[in-house]
């Protein structure tokens, strides 16, 4: 299964930026969908997961109240909203296949998509 990570851009501080990540093929209900982002210079951060099944989410504290994970199970497509968007939220954001949420190994990446925020 491929992932297709698309939908960054530029946004201004307090703007709202919603990413997607396509699958190229069937997702188990066992697969965890995660996002993950990455400013040059810093390590990976995990933003947060999805079970494909059961829908089950968890996010890194960061985000709370800020992004929601959905799905799209007739899209095989995961989604990243972001709302109320900081500075500090500018990174490449990626997504990943695993099978336990933040944890690997992961099992195929999308290529990643560049968020910039402004202020």
């Amino acid at each position: 299964v491929q992932l297709q990570a698309s939908g960054g851009g530029l946004v201004q501080a307090g703007g709202s930026l919603t990413l997607s990540c396509a699958a190229s093929g069937r997702l188990y209900s066992s697969a965890v969908i995660n996002w993950f982002r990455q400013d040059p210079g810093k390590e990976r951060e995990f933003v947060g997961s999805i079970r494909w099944g059961a829908g089950t989410r968890v996010y890194a504290d960061f985000v709370k109240g800020r992004f929601t994970i959905s799905r799209d199970t007739a899209e095989n497509t995961v989604y990243l909203q972001m709302n109320n968007l900081k500075p500090e939220d500018t990174a490449t954001y990626y997504c990943a296949r695993s099978t336990t949420p933040g944890t690997g190994p992961y099992y195929s990446w999308g290529q990643g998509t560049l968020v910039t925020v402004s202020s």
